[in-house]
């Protein structure tokens, strides 16, 4: 057998340089446009009623002796976990059931959405849910069920406009649910 000739040695290459670390990739804000609607008309529902909220406040704590605001579970957008925001509204006084009548212990929840874990529009918040569709969307301050007859409709139901509201949602039918809260909150159509 014949042996084979020697190769030369190689000379040994240097060691590689690690590669530099690159800074973890911020999160994108959502810039969608019911995103920014919802931004827009948070920041200026606050400014507009940031004074009458905090002598609204001021009267629930004088007629109620405690506490004023209430903080919920709810789960968000992809059942992530959070608190809502509520003004304590104690149904036996009489400035607490003109509250929940007008709908105006809700208020609070402008913060959540200027958070971005709320919406102005979109299902009612819960604490937790069986119904997994309603966390393909933020829940929302107001809704399609709480626009229309809810009072006179069942449980099921609720929970049907609740789907077609996530299957079929866009921004007209968001802004058209806006513009009927008023009128739905003037007629005292509780949740």
């Amino acid at each position: 057998m014949r042996e084979l000739p020697r190769l030369p040695r190689l000379p040994r290459l240097p060691q590689p340089l690690p590669l530099p670390r690159l800074p973890r990739r911020p999160c994108l804000p959502d810039c969608s446009a019911k995103r920014v609607v919802d931004l827009v008309g948070a920041v200026v529902l606050l400014g507009a009623f940031l004074l009458p909220l905090l002598a609204l406040a001021g009267l629930l704590y004088a007629a109620q002796g405690g506490r004023v605001l209430d903080r919920a579970p709810a789960a968000g957008l992809g059942g992530r976990p959070f608190r809502t925001w509520r003004l304590h509204a104690d149904p036996a006084c009489r400035t607490g059931r003109a509250v929940r009548r007008w709908a105006l212990d809700a208020l609070p929840q402008l913060l959540n959405v200027v958070r971005g874990e709320m919406s102005l529009v979109g299902p009612r918040p819960e604490n937790r849910t069986d119904r997994p569709d309603r966390l393909f969307v933020r829940p929302g301050m107001t809704g399609l069920w709480q626009v229309g007859a809810r009072s006179d409709l069942p449980w099921e139901e609720m929970a049907l406009v609740d789907r077609h509201y996530v299957e079929s949602h866009w921004l007209g039918m968001d802004l058209a649910i806006l513009a009927q809260t008023p009128r739905a909150a003037r007629t005292h159509r509780h949740a």
